[in-house]
């Protein structure tokens, strides 16, 4: 069979132990961010199976039906919108995913959270051009750390929170406050109050139609001048253009982002304020992670071809 892999950015897919599985399927593996739908329908033409990373490929129902080989659509991660399900059905094509563990995301959180808090970037920056020392950090121990949503990644970074002697506490739905509860963190007595009081706020919520935008304005503003705000979960959830403007008013003091609405991005307000500290989305993109989600990937293609699905939506 035909396999196509898309937006391997880093051309790390083929050197992964896993890689070994589609050894007897042709393998084609684009390292480049396509958006154009013609060029996808061609790169896409002669292929039975794809291999997707995350949302960066978009398939709408005008692509898949040029895709008249396609079987199988072999998710990297969870199904999100950026896949048209009823299209599929009606075409006959099978989607299957996987899940990682949420450890790396919870990971780079954390290194986000201390890079922010001391400034390492920017000192390690100025000390390769010659220059010393230029800012004051803030220390973790004793201070407010609020984390939105006690999911599987919200749950390890309130207990990194807690290793560091933080004061934490979560705020979301009433099952995540219960589960934070019965763990032995606190919650929040009010949406004010978590913004208000927190002097580090991490999100980890998961993106739908009712969390879209859930992050207001006026909850950033609530947040102190030398408050951090960390995000490696999805950019929509903050309402267009409400980071950008607390950041320019000073409350927040600072942010951490990790992701954006249109990726891959290169040029965006964030990236250029002084405040904020940017990565390129690497909250997933760690090599044990990658081993895991792409070998269920292609154990998802080996069994289909096999007759014997798994993992199918």
């Amino acid at each position: 069979m035909h396999i196509v892999i898309p937006e391997d950015y880093q051309n790390c897919v083929r050197h992964l132990d896993c890689f070994p599985k589609l050894q007897a399927h042709e393998v084609t593996v684009y390292n480049d961010s396509c958006k154009d739908p013609a060029e996808l329908v061609r790169r896409f033409a002669s292929a039975d199976a794809l291999v997707l990373t995350r949302e960066r490929t978009v398939l709408t129902e005008e692509i898949l039906r040029q895709l008249p080989r396609l079987k199988l659509i072999s998710q990297i991660g969870k199904v999100a919108g950026h896949i048209d399900l009823d299209a599929c059905r009606r075409l006959g094509i099978a989607v299957a995913q996987g899940a990682g563990s949420g450890t790396a995301t919870a990971e780079l959180t954390w290194a986000l959270v201390l890079a922010s808090r001391r400034h390492i970037v920017s000192e390690a920056n100025r000390l390769k051009q010659g220059q010393w020392q230029a800012s004051l950090g803030q220390k973790l121990q004793g201070h407010r750390l609020g984390v939105w949503s006690y999911g599987r990644i919200g749950e390890q970074v309130a207990r990194y929170g807690r290793a560091f002697g933080m004061n934490v506490w979560v705020w979301g739905r009433a099952g995540s406050a219960e589960k934070a509860r019965a763990d032995g963190f606190e919650v929040a007595p009010s949406r004010e109050a978590f913004f208000a009081q927190s002097d580090i706020v991490c999100l980890h919520i998961r993106l739908n139609s009712e969390t879209e935008g859930i992050v207001k304005e006026a909850d950033l503003a609530r947040m102190g001048t030398h408050a951090l705000i960390v995000n490696t979960s999805r950019a929509e959830l903050i309402e267009p253009g409400a980071l950008q403007r607390a950041l320019a008013n000073g409350a927040p003091g600072f942010a951490a982002v990790d992701v954006y609405e249109e990726e891959p991005v290169t040029a965006s307000p964030l990236i250029e304020m002084p405040n904020v500290l940017c990565t390129p989305h690497l909250g997933y993109v760690e090599r044990d992670n990658y081993e895991s989600y792409f070998g269920t990937a292609f154990d998802n293609i080996n069994q289909f071809f096999l007759g014997e699905p798994t993992n199918l939506v």
